[in-house]
């Protein structure tokens, strides 16, 4: 497998140990995590560490530590983007100067997308994106997917689900997860669709001698780990 990301980028999140969940789904997408709470550790982490991006949960915190913990991160160079509640008037003011914000309750999608745009704009992401598995070549900066050097049109649907299982070959992916990542929790459509577009999916990029989708009966899928 000759798999070229420009994504395994480290990411220090700020944040109760309740809320950790909320971020989990960053490390299918390439990302390095790790987890700190309150003020003390983050110096030492930040000046010893090859963090590309800062992502600061300011409800887990009083408006003090926040403005202190902003402080910190600005110091170091380092990109910071701000998780709050639209109705903390105060922990709003003190968001001033931050490289992105975005406010509860938020989408997997409206996050991962805004990461990518701050660490794009701070140099820090290679839009040449590309994943070589055996004769796939999927080509994230140009959108284009090819088997054995033969273009491969797909709707955009079937080329999200083909991104995420191919960067994470071998991890299965159940239905309801792939309708969440890919169609978000506000689609209402069943887990049935994800079916019906891996099968379309499959038909594109799939012969007798490419087979690159497995299904885990009564899971979900997985790409098969070459």
């Amino acid at each position: 497998m000759d798999l070229l990301l420009a994504f395994t980028k480290q990411i220090l999140i700020l944040t109760a140990e309740s809320d950790k969940v909320m971020y989990e789904s960053l490390k299918d997408d390439g990302f390095t995590l790790s987890f700190n709470e309150g003020l003390d550790p983050v110096s030492k982490v930040l000046d010893n560490d090859s963090t590309s991006l800062v992502v600061l949960d300011m409800d887990a915190n009083t408006n003090d530590d926040n403005v202190q913990l902003i402080k910190t991160t600005k110091h170091f160079g380092i990109p910071l983007f701000a998780v709050l509640d639209p109705e903390d008037n105060q922990k709003l003011e003190s968001s001033i100067g931050l490289d992105e914000i975005i406010f509860k309750p938020f989408q997997y999608n409206e996050l991962i997308t805004r990461i990518r745009r701050i660490l794009w704009r701070n140099g820090s992401w290679d839009i040449g994106q590309i994943i070589r598995i055996g004769d796939l070549t999927i080509d994230q900066d140009k959108y284009e997917v090819s088997v054995a050097e033969n273009r491969i049109i797909l709707t955009f649907k079937e080329y999200q689900l083909l991104c995420l299982l191919a960067a994470n070959p071998g991890k299965v992916y159940t239905r309801e997860t792939l309708l969440n990542r890919i169609w978000d929790y506000d689609y209402f459509g069943g887990t049935r669709t994800v079916d019906v577009h891996i099968r379309r999916l499959r038909s594109k990029v799939e012969d007798a001698n490419h087979l690159f989708i497995e299904t885990v009966r009564n899971v979900g899928y997985r790409f098969i780990s070459y």
